[in-house]
């Protein structure tokens, strides 16, 4: 407990940063945002919204006389209530309201591709470490390596032109049909995660080569292990000493650097909605900054600030379960 207490601290810590780091963000920028978002509203859309300009004034900062720390106070308030204000590129809808419709996407694309990608990329490594030199370690190895050296964009395009334009075997644009009317029902779910199966593919294919190698080599260092050999010696079946023995304690280093890969995905999955036309939290965030829609932005990078830092304690409570030695740290 005081271990975790520990990291609980320095995640609110984490937190704060980068809550007061996107507060300052929009105020460091050159310019005025607050005058270019209210550019973009007409004066209708103002007075049919009474205090949308010091919603804006508190989240983006502008005005004469306006205190930093009063703006910080309030900013605050806004972050913890959610009132980011009206988005001026999706108005008159809220930029919580825009935020919660594209981000069940993202966290669906990033979420199976990532863990599909840590599960394939660990056993592959599993396997290619116990049968070092077989055709597992000889054949898949180097092919998902060189899939995993390209950028996530690249992997994309040319998945798109062969399986979706060539093959036609996969959708290569949006969420789901165009016939298709969004609710929870089982056509619009098959058809969102028949459009989704190429993007999960890209982000497994690009990802997966690093678990790969990071458990490859943890595994050989485990197989040398005394208790391991010991295993082996009592005639337990080698498929339960690869996993029960060798694999088990092999995983806790890879895992340690999961958090840290998840970060590298959210971050990608900009280019990756792009290339799909995927109407996720990524594709939004580009469409909000090339449109100086500086609220909608804001919110963006503090959901994507959010998410890691979240991954990062997920991370840790699965690190005390697994590993006896921080319980008794």
């Amino acid at each position: 407990m005081r271990w975790f207490a520990r990291r609980l601290v320095f995640y609110v810590f984490a937190l704060w940063v980068a809550v007061t780091l996107n507060f300052l963000l929009p105020r460091l920028m050159p310019g005025d945002p607050l005058g270019g978002v209210l550019a973009r509203l007409t004066p209708a859309q103002i007075q049919s919204n009474p205090g949308i300009i010091q919603t804006y004034r508190d989240i983006l900062g502008g005005g004469e006389g306006s205190s930093l720390g009063r703006e910080y106070v309030n900013y605050l308030h806004h972050v913890l209530t959610l009132d980011f204000g009206v988005s001026t590129s999706n108005y008159p809808s809220a930029v919580t309201e825009v935020v919660g419709r594209t981000l069940p996407y993202s966290i669906f694309l990033v979420g199976m591709g990532f863990v599909l990608a840590f599960i394939v990329g660990t056993a592959i490594g599993m396997i290619a470490a116990w049968r070092r030199g077989g055709s597992v370690d000889n054949a898949v190895v180097p092919v998902m390596m060189s899939l995993s050296a390209f950028p996530a964009f690249f992997t994309a395009l040319v998945l798109v032109y062969f399986l979706g334009l060539k093959a036609g075997w996969f959708p290569i644009q949006h969420a789901y049909a165009s016939d298709v009317v969004p609710g929870f029902n089982w056509t619009f779910l098959s058809s969102a995660f028949r459009h989704s199966q190429l993007p999960i593919i890209v982000i497994t294919v690009t990802f997966a080569g690093g678990w790969l190698l990071n458990m490859r080599t943890v595994m050989i260092n485990t197989i040398a292990e005394d208790y391991v050999a010991m295993a082996q010696a009592k005639g337990l079946r080698d498929h339960r000493v690869m996993t029960r023995y060798a694999g088990r304690n092999a995983i806790l280093p890879p895992l340690n650097g999961f958090a840290a890969q998840f970060a590298t995905a959210v971050g990608g999955l900009v280019f990756i909605e792009f290339v799909f036309s995927y109407p996720g939290a990524g594709l939004t965030l580009q469409q909000a900054a090339l449109g100086a829609d500086y609220p909608l932005t804001q919110a963006l990078l503090l959901v994507f600030a959010v998410t890691v830092i979240v991954a990062n304690l997920v991370m840790d409570i699965l690190n005390l379960i697994l590993d006896p030695r921080l319980r008794t740290a």
